[in-house]
């Protein structure tokens, strides 16, 4: 049987983890990247707000995307299994050192990393949505991406 390549979790009937045990996350890490998400969705920054309104509801072409999702390592503001997509929102007081490796862990699996100011959002949402539009709607091959395997990307409800 063939291994499933979603940025769901990697199903395989003759595999039990995934080829690259860095990138995933288990145990309390994970509680604790959950707990941040669910937290994170229950008290949205302005930006996170805005952005969701234009993101929620498959108003993109039907392109689905979910808020606060832990993907691999990190929890990100967007994502988009079906595109292998996330977005990011940097903050006033982000790290950007930090923010320059989650990006790099997450290009390294080959999701595709937008990464947007939270003035840009607030100021600029149209040429941000642009943006996210035009990255969905490039062609995207799931085979050519460099992962070689499925990365977790959960969305803890709460």
């Amino acid at each position: 049987m063939t291994e499933r390549k979603t940025l769901g979790v990697s199903r395989s009937a003759t595999a039990s983890k995934p080829d690259v045990s860095t990138f995933n996350v288990t145990g309390a890490r994970l509680e604790r990247l959950k707990e941040r998400a669910r937290d994170q969705r229950r008290n949205p920054t302005e930006a996170q707000q805005a952005l969701w309104a234009e993101l929620s509801g498959s108003k993109l072409g039907g392109v689905k995307f979910t808020r606060q999702a832990v993907v691999g390592s990190t929890v990100v503001d967007f994502a988009c299994p079906s595109r292998w997509i996330v977005i990011s929102i940097s903050t006033a007081d982000a790290n950007p050192e930090v923010e320059t490796l989650q990006d790099r862990k997450l290009s390294d699996v080959g999701i595709r990393v937008l990464r947007f100011t939270e003035e840009a959002v607030l100021d600029d949402r149209e040429s941000v949505m642009k943006t996210i539009v035009s990255e969905t709607n490039k062609p995207f091959d799931k085979r050519s991406a460099r992962s070689q395997f499925a990365p977790r990307m959960e969305s803890a409800e709460g």
